[in-house]
């Protein structure tokens, strides 16, 4: 057994980003206060107060778009989180029981909702860090389906599927997409005009640096343009509310993005994020990628030469993020989390609430051990690391 009693932290190191961004801007944090203080609800009001709010969310909306690649600020959706964004998408674009194709690598936010609304879940599965495989899978299986579903980043691997192809491939046959950027968000590239998915779905916690409990649905302009995309988006609502507009109507709005954004809008949570928003628009999402693909390397590498350390990695640069699995033979995953949290060394264990991506790699009865980097993870932090696996490795013999 891992010698796993609590002891003073030689060093403290937040690698668990692709579970929350702990680590800030101190721009969030002051955004979030100040709209505390000033900010009252939007669009239902001409006070100050209620002013300063509908200018921040509309502000926000401008910078997400701006970020994301959608033409218009309509088409930013806020939602409380990318699971609310999913469940959304796919009950617009996804019939009771019909054939969706996902990749082997989802998340339960989107294996669940696809589960509860019977629908008929084939796996395009391929092995880790082959995008040629994967477009290969999802291109004999697609004529088959009815919609597709696909994460960007894989949560437990950190590996970039190659949704453009596939969003070509869904263009070329008239299929609906869905596009899961939890773990590309802020780090990779987004853009809804050129990927041209029905909706792109994310949090505002991870890589967009923003509160918990916000995120962000983007949706194609197409379901503003199209009477008949925007008929069918209105009838598939998860909820129905006050908006501030159109009050004396019993029918949510035909427009976006009020038909999407039911109830008083989180405007701190969406104040903060904004700020997350403009502090990665300032680094550029290929600087933040630079960044934490350098420390994956060296800690995968590094990982490696640790007896009895399996690690998930190889793959091109392009195929890659900031995010790394490994176990450790003789070790239960928990534990050497455990063991590591002692140690200061914050991380993820286990299944990552994706299965499938478990049952993929073959690692669904062990799970494994997570690192996730973000812009403000340290040199030192990766070596702490790697030093605290080495003891663990060690004590074992």
């Amino acid at each position: 057994m891992i010698d796993i009693k609590p002891k003073k932290p030689k060093y403290s190191a937040y690698l668990d980003s692709a579970a929350t961004s702990l680590i800030r801007p101190p721009e969030v944090h002051s955004a979030v206060k100040n709209a505390l203080k000033k900010a009252a609800s939007t669009g239902r009001s001409q006070h100050k107060w209620a002013s300063f709010a509908q200018e921040t969310v509309f502000s926000a909306r401008e910078s997400a778009a701006e970020l994301l690649g959608a033409a218009s600020p309509e088409q930013i959706v806020f939602t409380h989180n990318a699971t609310h964004g999913l469940n959304a998408a796919i009950n617009a674009v996804v019939p009771r029981g019909a054939r969706v194709l996902v990749s082997g690598y989802e998340h339960n936010s989107v294996i669940r909702p696809l589960h509860a609304r019977g629908c008929d879940i084939m796996l395009a599965r391929s092995r880790l860090f082959e995008p040629e495989l994967c477009e290969f899978m999802f291109g004999v299986s697609m004529d088959k389906a009815q919609a597709v579903v696909v994460n960007h980043v894989s949560n437990v691997f950190g590996y970039r599927l190659p949704v453009e192809k596939i969003s070509s491939l869904c263009r070329e046959r008239g299929i609906p997409l869905i596009i899961d950027a939890s773990q590309s968000a802020g780090s990779v590239g987004v853009d809804m005009e050129s990927l041209g998915a029905d909706f792109i779905a994310m949090p505002g916690h991870k890589g967009l640096l923003g509160p918990q409990g916000t995120g962000i649905l983007v949706v194609n302009e197409k379901y503003a343009r199209d009477a008949a995309l925007a008929k069918r988006l209105k009838e598939s609502l998860l909820m129905f509310g006050g908006t501030g507009s159109l009050s004396q109507s019993r029918e949510m709005p035909e427009a976006l993005p009020d038909m999407l954004e039911p109830g008083t809008l989180n405007v701190h949570g969406i104040a903060g994020l904004a700020a997350g928003i403009k502090y990665i628009s300032s680094l550029g999402t290929e600087n933040i990628l630079a960044h934490e693909l350098k420390l994956l390397r060296r800690t995968e590498h590094r990982l490696a030469e640790i007896p009895g350390a399996e690690v998930f990695g190889g793959g091109f640069d392009s195929d890659r993020t900031g995010v790394l699995s490994f176990t450790l033979a003789g070790h239960d995953c928990e534990e050497v989390a455990e063991c590591l949290a002692a140690r200061g060394i914050a991380v993820r264990a286990g299944l990552h609430c994706a299965p499938v991506a478990h049952e993929t790699a073959g690692t669904i009865k062990t799970g494994t051990v997570r690192v996730s980097f973000s812009p403000f993870s340290r040199k030192r932090d990766a070596e702490a690391l790697v030093r605290e696996v080495s003891v663990i490795a060690e004590d074992n013999k």
